[in-house]
């Protein structure tokens, strides 16, 4: 269930065919500092777990913003071919944040 009055969270792993590991993460990385830039782009972090997963973790203002960055052509053609690059299915999750995003909590006195 999303609710469009907080942000959206996008989070999950990708785990690369050995094979395809070193084309992943060049792919996701490239990803990062263009989809910082994209309108209503809060935070997008991309990590490496020891066991060869990456990890993503994304936070949107809007549920329309993340709708706008996932229909721009690179992911899509990274999404269209995404299990010649898997091992498995993505395990993700995308959830309404229900704290308040940082920059919209008061700050102590």
């Amino acid at each position: 269930m999303t609710n469009t009055d907080r942000p959206i969270a996008l989070y999950g792993f990708l785990r690369p065919k050995p094979e395809y590991a070193d084309e992943v993460r060049r792919i996701l990385s490239s990803f990062v500092e263009p989809t910082r830039q994209e309108p209503g782009n809060l935070q997008y972090h991309l990590h490496e777990h020891e066991d060869g997963r990456f990890f993503l973790y994304e936070i949107w203002r809007s549920q329309e913003d993340l709708d706008r960055h996932n229909a721009t052509p690179p992911l899509r053609a990274f999404l269209e071919n995404l299990m010649t690059f898997l091992e498995e299915s993505p395990e993700g999750y995308f959830d309404t944040m229900l704290s308040l995003y940082a920059e919209a909590a008061p700050v102590p006195a």
